[in-house]
């Protein structure tokens, strides 16, 4: 089993910046993919950016150039940086562990982006 705890989020106007974290805990596992989703009011959820094998780094098209994925060296923690944050990024944004097959999700922290 793997445990995913995420911290921050929360409100911010159009332009500014907000930083998530999530560490990843439990036995000892190998983790195949680690990164964020998001959720918007009414529609599916959604990739934001992840790492995938060695360090390979996919990034959603809405994001590229604002957001920033990175990880420690221990890869268990993951950071999403966001910058010139927009209103359309509001959303419930979800961290993401893919390990041994099994997929693993954070509960979840809002991101609310005003005009």
């Amino acid at each position: 089993q793997v445990q995913l705890a995420e911290s921050g989020g929360g409100s911010v106007q159009a332009g500014g910046s907000l930083r998530l974290s999530c560490f990843a805990s439990g036995r000892r596992f190998s983790i195949a993919a680690m990164g964020w989703y998001r959720q918007p009011p009414g529609k599916e959820r959604e990739l934001v950016a992840r790492f995938t094998g060695n360090s390979d780094i996919t990034y959603d098209d809405s994001v590229k150039g604002r957001f920033t994925i990175s990880r420690d060296k221990t890869r268990t923690k993951v950071y999403l940086q966001m910058d010139s944050l927009k209103p359309e990024d509001t959303a419930v944004y979800y961290c993401n562990v893919v390990s041994l097959g099994n997929t693993y999700w954070g509960q979840g922290t809002q991101v609310t982006v005003s005009s």
